[in-house]
Formats: structure tokens, C-alpha cells, sequence
């Protein structure tokens, strides 16, 4: 029996670690069952999920050429019994800021330079203030 990707087999966990557990399949060949693919919630500890020797149904996700087998056990559940997950909305940063600046008039080339200059200009005094007082004024180096 050649393992397939997308099928689902009964494998036995033959080993646990903290990144996963390892499931012997039932043509003698082992996979990884990473612990993201565990349960549907966050795993903090394999431990409590799975026990070594224990009976799961796993998901064959992937074979690699190099012979190693990526399964998933919460894949493999049926989607009735799975938990409906919440999608995240999806926000796009350009079109939000866009709506956020509707209400202000739009500024020409020479007004967004001229802010900008201003902007500059107090930025860089507050920086020589700062850096004068350090050095005790008028920037003068002790020798």
C-alpha cells in the first residue's frame, strides 16, 4: 500500500516530542504530525492531546522526495466535527487610508513641501538644543 498525499489512514504514535509526534503508518513507514496539526486550538502541550501507541486518524498532507511524510490529524476529522475557525477581516492599508482622509482638502505640491521643510527645520532644532546641552553649549569641545 503506497501512501498517497490527501488520504486518510489509522496510524499508531510511536513517538512524541515538543514540535510533534511521529505516527507509524500501516506500510511500516513513519510521519511527522506537527503540532500545529494537533487540534484546531493552540496545543501548548502535545501531551495532552496524544498518548505513545495510541490509534489516530491522520491526513497524509505531503511526501517529500527524501521520503518524509507530513500528516495531520485535525485535517483528517470530518468538517462537521471541526470547529468553524473565524475569519479575520481582511484590511488593505491603502483604500483605509484613503477613507480616513477624505474629510481633509488635498494639499498641492508646494503646501506638502512647505510643511514638510517646517516639520524639518523644528525637528533638527530640538536636536541641536538637546545635543547642546549635553556638550555644554555652543557645541565647543573640551580638550
Amino acid at each position: 500500500m503506497s501512501i498517497e498525499v490527501g488520504s486518510k489512514v489509522q496510524g499508531k504514535v510511536t513517538g512524541i516530542t515538543n514540535f510533534g509526534a511521529f505516527v507509524e503508518l500501516p506500510n511500516g513507514s513513519t510521519g511527522l504530525v506537527h503540532i500545529s496539526e494537533v487540534a484546531d486550538n493552540y496545543v501548548k502541550d502535545i501531551n495532552e492531546h496524544l498518548k505513545v501507541g495510541e490509534m489516530v486518524e491522520v491526513k497524509v498532507m505531503n511526501v517529500e522526495a527524501d521520503g518524509k511524510i507530513g500528516l495531520s490529524i485535525r485535517k483528517a476529522k470530518p468538517q462537521a466535527e471541526r470547529p468553524e475557525r473565524p475569519q479575520r477581516p481582511r484590511h488593505n492599508n491603502r483604500s483605509n487610508d484613503r477613507n480616513d482622509n477624505r474629510h481633509q482638502p488635498k494639499e498641492n505640491f508646494e503646501q506638502k513641501m512647505a510643511r514638510f521643510l517646517k516639520d524639518s527645520e523644528d525637528r533638527l532644532a530640538t536636536l541641536k538644543r538637546a545635543t547642546e546641552s549635553k556638550r555644554g553649549g555652543r557645541g565647543a569641545r573640551r580638550g
